[in-house]
């Protein structure tokens, strides 16, 4: 399967003690060849304050696990919170890669595909 074919359907998260667990489904698998990333976009109500939130997969596996802030900094966590089967991808990011966005944050879902933007906006459902 191309990663052109790999649309994210739904992505959802929720809080599981210090975890923030996202989910993303897939039409498909993940791409056997070739880089495919999955993600969220937070920010605070007036965009002052971003954050984003990656899983990165080169050739079907799992080879990056991160948080992006709007300052600069970039934390990258074990790949030990990434499980993947098929058409399903869940991250454990810990919960405080979103604090400090408070009520009304906006929060979307997104992939690229072999470095490139392939889906942004998608709309999340939250468990918070």
């Amino acid at each position: 399967m191309s990663s052109n074919e790999a649309l994210l359907r739904n992505a959802s998260i929720a809080a599981k003690n210090s975890h923030l667990v996202a989910t993303f489904d897939i039409d498909g698998n993940i791409p056997s060849s070739g880089a495919y990333v999955v993600g969220l976009v937070a920010s605070t109500p007036d965009f002052s304050h971003q954050r984003r939130l990656g899983i990165e997969f080169m050739n079907g596996e799992a080879v990056s696990f991160y948080a992006f802030n709007h300052d600069g900094t970039e934390e990258n966590f074990d790949l030990e919170g990434v499980e993947h089967s098929g058409s399903t991808i869940t991250g454990h990011f810990p919960l405080s890669t979103i604090l400090g966005l408070g009520k009304g944050h906006l929060i979307s879902a997104f992939s690229e595909a072999d470095g490139r933007d392939f889906q942004a906006g998608v709309q999340v459902q939250e468990s918070l």
